[in-house]
């Protein structure tokens, strides 16, 4: 089965478990819209794709821990969009969730989805105890402080703000958990750093991408508005280097993630994923392949 439909399998699964009865049902909505709303499930792939390629010896545990990243994703995307941050009317296309829902309903469905985060990892203590801890510690500091998401998104509030530091909490740190998670499901708990490196690498290009998407591509394109780095006076890779310089920065960040892959069965392939993934998420105007 490909990765992608490992996870829509999998999150239709932990989904159904918050919002079964007696859940409010219009809380179970926002649930819904907010997982389901479309998405390209990067930093659930990429954890499966580095499980994958460390041999994937327990895939059930491998997609718990995918779901559990992905749950944060949105979770995080919910109190993103709302009034008191970006303040974004649409999402993936869509009606962000207190758009469609109104704020208190989106604050408890991003609430919601946290806990249903680490709920998933904790079916697997059973099963996989030493795993499923180690997943629950590294998904658990990417989210949280001192250099998790919470801490990303808190570096927009503070007067002056380190772009390289706001990136590595706020995007780079999940994204080290979906490679590290990846590895640990697999059994290869043991090359750890190797992994969290090319996560982190990753993670940053990522938003830098975001940066540059924001500053130059197409509302259509992106499923959500664009120019909100200016409008906000949010911290930007694009602000503080010039589209050029950006892009440089892009480009030295995935030639980084690419020489960190460590060697295992599906490293080849992992690193040419790598590439193609990052090509993907740039803006149309600044893609390599662009006439």
């Amino acid at each position: 089965m490909e990765p992608i439909q490992r996870i829509e399998r999998a999150l239709e699964s932990a989904v159904a478990r918050a919002v079964a009865e007696p859940a409010p049902p219009r809380l179970a909505e926002a649930v819904r819209h907010a997982v389901f709303a479309g998405g390209a499930r990067v930093r659930p792939r990429l954890c499966l794709t580095v499980a994958m390629a460390c041999g994937d010896e327990s895939p059930e545990l491998a997609d718990a821990a995918a779901v559990a990243i992905e749950l944060m994703h949105c979770a995080s995307l919910v109190h993103d969009d709302l009034p008191c941050f970006d303040d974004a009317a649409t999402r993936r296309g869509q009606p962000s969730v207190h758009v469609a829902y109104g704020e208190r309903l989106a604050v408890l469905a991003g609430d919601a989805l946290i806990v249903q985060s680490l709920e998933t990892l904790a079916l697997q203590i059973k099963e996989y105890p030493q795993r499923s801890a180690d997943l629950l510690m590294t998904i658990s500091q990417a989210t949280g402080m001192p250099h998790g998401i919470t801490a990303g998104q808190a570096w927009e509030s503070e007067p002056e703000v380190p772009v390289a530091a706001y990136h590595q909490a706020k995007t780079g740190s999940l994204f080290a958990a979906a490679t590290v998670a990846g590895a640990i499901a697999a059994g290869s708990a043991d090359q750890a750093d190797s992994w969290r490196l090319v996560g982190e690498r990753l993670g940053e290009a990522y938003q830098v991408a975001d940066d540059l998407r924001d500053a130059v591509g197409a509302e259509e394109e992106l499923g959500k508005p664009t120019g909100q780095d200016t409008t906000h006076d949010l911290p930007s890779a694009v602000r503080e280097l010039g589209i050029k310089g950006a892009k440089q920065r892009l480009d030295n960040l995935v030639e980084q993630a690419v020489g960190a892959v460590p060697e295992c069965a599906g490293a080849e392939q992992l690193r040419a994923g790598i590439i193609e993934e990052m090509e993907r998420v740039l803006p149309k105007t600044l893609s390599r392949n662009a006439a």
